[in-house]
Order: C-alpha cells, then sequence, then structure tokens
C-alpha cells in the first residue's frame, strides 16, 4: 500500500508528498478580540501578525513617516505591543493605548558579545547553557549551580538560589509546599524591583501606577523593553486603562468605547496575539485535516490528545507533527523543535532503510503513551487560577484547555531520556512500518 498525502492550498496549489510534517507551530494564527462592534469600525485596522507598512510608512526597524497625521489606538500590551507602542508614539499625531493587563517591562540589555568571552567557550557550551536555563524556568538550580543566562527569565531562580546558599537552606527543596512559598516570596521582589523601575522612569504617577503589573511573574511572558515606559511620558500618548471592564466596551464605527466615553481614531492596530487556546481547527486552520477513511484529526483529539511521543497519532499514516503536545517542554522552543525535528528524521530514516513507505503508531503503543502522559501530569491548575487572563489560562476560562498541550511531566530532558532510548534500542517500537 501506498500512502499519498494530498495538500491544496487556497491559491488552489495542489501538492502530493509521501509524508507530511506539520510545524507551524501555536502562534501561527492571528487572533482578533470578540469585542462588540468590531466589524462596524470604518478606520483602518492592522494586526500586529499582519503589518501595514503601505499605511504607516517605515519599515521593520521604525520609521513610521505615513501616520504623522493619524490617530492610533493600539489593543493590547503584551509582547507584541510593548514592541510596537514606541514605534507608533514617535510617528503617530496622537497614540491612544487601552491597556487591560499591564506587562513586567524588564532591562533589554541586549549588548555586544564579547569576542574574547566567546574564544573562552568550551565544546558542549550550548547544551550546558540550554539545560542551565531550563533548569532555571521550569525547575531549580543545584547546590552551587551558576547562573549562565542572567536576564530576566532566570533572575527568580538566581536569586532564590543565592538566598539558600546565604542560609544553608537547601534542604528546602525536599519540602515542595516550603519551596513553592520561598519562589512565590522570590518572584514578588522581583516584581517589586520592576515596580520601582517603572516609577524612576514615568514621571506621572497615575500613569506609572496603571502600568504596575500584580500577579507572578511567569503568568504571563516576561518582556523586555528599554523604549517602551519612557513613551508614556510623552504629550502624544495617552494610556487608559481597562482592567475593571476586563478590555474596552465596543468599537464604533470611528473609534473605541472605555468607560462610557468614544475615543475616535483613524486607525485601531490590534495587538492581540495567536489562537493559542481557541479550538483546534481554528489554531491549525486547516480543514478539513483527515486520514484513514476520512477520519477528522480533530475529532480524533476531540477528547483529549492522542499521539506518541506527541509526534504521530494512529490512523493519520505518514503524517508529523512538532509542537507542545504531549511531549517534552521547555521555555527554549527552538531546543525543543530540535528534538522533535531530530527524532522524526530517525523515523524517517530508519523506515527508508527498511524499505517501508507507510509509517504509523499503532493502536496500544498511541494508548500506553496517553496513559503515560496522564500518569506523570503535573496539576498547574491553580497557578494559572491564579494569574490574570492570557493565553496561558485560557484568557481566564476555568475549563480551558492548557495552551502546552498535555505535557511530559517529568520534564523535557527525562522525554529526551525516553526518545534515545527507543532510537538506540532500534526496533521501531509501537510503530507499524509497511512498503
Amino acid at each position: 500500500m501506498v500512502t499519498i498525502c494530498q495538500i491544496v492550498t487556497n491559491r488552489g496549489d495542489q501538492i502530493r508528498a509521501r509524508y507530511i510534517i506539520m510545524c507551524q507551530g501555536p502562534y501561527n494564527r492571528p487572533k482578533l478580540p470578540g469585542i462588540p462592534g468590531i466589524a462596524d469600525y470604518q478606520g483602518h485596522v492592522i494586526h500586529t501578525a499582519r503589518w501595514d507598512y503601505e499605511y504607516t510608512g517605515g519599515n521593520l526597524h521604525g520609521g513610521l513617516d505615513r501616520i504623522g497625521d493619524k490617530r492610533i489606538a493600539v489593543i493590547g500590551t503584551g509582547s507584541s505591543g510593548v514592541q510596537v507602542i514606541p514605534h507608533l508614539a514617535r510617528g503617530a499625531k496622537h497614540l491612544t493605548v487601552f491597556q487591560r493587563t499591564p506587562s513586567y517591562i524588564f532591562e533589554r540589555s541586549d549588548l555586544p558579545t564579547d569576542p574574547e568571552w566567546v574564544a573562552t567557550l568550551q565544546p558542549g557550551w550550548r547544551e550546558a547553557r540550554q539545560r542551565n536555563f531550563h533548569n532555571a524556568t521550569f525547575g531549580f538550580y543545584s547546590p552551587g549551580e551558576q547562573d549562565f543566562i542572567c536576564d530576566a527569565w532566570t533572575e527568580v531562580s538566581r536569586n532564590l538560589a543565592a538566598h539558600l546558599n546565604a542560609t544553608d537552606g537547601w534542604a528546602a527543596l525536599a519540602d515542595l509546599e516550603k519551596f513553592a512559598e520561598l519562589h512565590e516570596a522570590e518572584d514578588y521582589r522581583v516584581g517589586e524591583r520592576i515596580r520601582q523601575r517603572v516609577d524612576r522612569i514615568v514621571t506621572d504617577p497615575q500613569v506609572a501606577d496603571i502600568l504596575k503589573p500584580y500577579f507572578r511573574i511567569l503568568c504571563k511572558r516576561p518582556v523586555f523593553s528599554d523604549a517602551y515606559l519612557p513613551t508614556f511620558n510623552r504629550s502624544n500618548v495617552t494610556l487608559i486603562d481597562v482592567s475593571e471592564t476586563k478590555g474596552v466596551e465596543r468599537i464604533t464605527e470611528h473609534g473605541v468605547v472605555a468607560h462610557g466615553v468614544e475615543h475616535e481614531v483613524d486607525c485601531i492596530v490590534f495587538a492581540s496575539g495567536f489562537e493559542i487556546t481557541s479550538s483546534l481547527e481554528r489554531q491549525l486552520a486547516i480543514s478539513p485535516l483527515t486520514g484513514r477513511e476520512g477520519r477528522s484529526l480533530y475529532d480524533h483529539w476531540g477528547n483529549g490528545f492522542r499521539t506518541l511521543h506527541g509526534i504521530m497519532a494512529n490512523g493519520f499514516p505518514n503524517y508529523f507533527a512538532t509542537g507542545f503536545i504531549q511531549g517534552g517542554v521547555t521555555a527554549s522552543t527552538t531546543l525543543m523543535f530540535e528534538q522533535q525535528a531530530d527524532h522524526i528524521a530517525y523515523i524517517l530514516r530508519a523506515a527508508k532503510e527498511r524499505g517501508a513507505t507507510v509509517i504509523e503508531p499503532t493502536v496500544e503503543a498511541e494508548e500506553t503513551w496517553v496513559r503515560t502522559i496522564r500518569e506523570t501530569k503535573i496539576d498547574n491548575t491553580r497557578f494559572v487560577a491564579e494569574c490574570t487572563p492570557g493565553y496561558y489560562n485560557g484568557e481566564g476560562e476555568k475549563n480551558a484547555r492548557w495552551f502546552l498541550g498535555e505535557p511530559y511531566g517529568a520534564g523535557f530532558y527525562a522525554f529526551e531520556e525516553i526518545l534515545e532510548n527507543w532510537r538506540d534500542s532500534g526496533d521501531m517500537k509501537g510503530l507499524s512500518l509497511t512498503s
């Protein structure tokens, strides 16, 4: 039997392939907020993931020189908003920023890399830094371990390790509840440093207070900018706090309504991210996506993900995927995708050496892996429930599917060991290989 994957695009392209590997990831389809009246707006609309340089002028470095007579509104103050707002403020006649939730704005500190330091690096330095970063963001440092990264992602763990060293308190790691208390206290101290930074930079105390976040740092992605906070000292920038109404109230033909006041604008920029916690079909934006006997992948995963190692699914021969689903997860997504790509490449090479053209996990292998995922599950419900709304917690929905897609609970490097042992065995356990 020969399996052929067929891909049809909205431009009429028809592509036939022996194998298909889905690599678009969760950050691939722009999301617009469900604001009443959004379709009524008659002005110009831009999504940060689909920038319109014909309207704004400039390029990826800024210089937005066509909006000097425009009143611009921005909805969204996460990673994308923090990047574009300083450029819009420099170019626009007036900029109005609607903020539901402030972000932690850390120093960028993007300095040139010292070539003499690079010359001192020993073989294996990249892998050592990757593991060090993972320890800081998904666990904790071990006694004596140094912080190789030294930025906001690792600051809480770095300071906590220093505290444990100073107090000879490493025994606290054996008590998870005590460790959680220490971690939360250090999280607050780092947050207080950032709130003091806001006070130092933003001259209007009322505006500064609006810009101060009060939630756990990793409830949202840390943001790095030296230009964002000073933007709110400009006379052509207005910040409007819409936290009490959980966002703007509505959009009209001419502008944005907040606290009962309509703000007329010429252009609305939506810095509203991607379809990450919505339905899988909306995320992937591919329909239909079918396997054997016309079965939909969305139906196959309707009651929870079902895969082998997060990469393959029974009933979908020669289908592979990279992403966050049922695999090892780390904050360095490029490392995660590298791990998955290496494993997929091994499978394709091994199948070719065996003369196989059809690759598919067995039902039993898929069921075993699903059981492993559920047995090792780490319950993050309490943490994400206490966070402000965002894609980490499905915009605050109590029963939202977590965006990480049921990761392997024992961790990224434990998952790496599983894949390495599987490859070393050489028997392609759990796969049906036919020609």
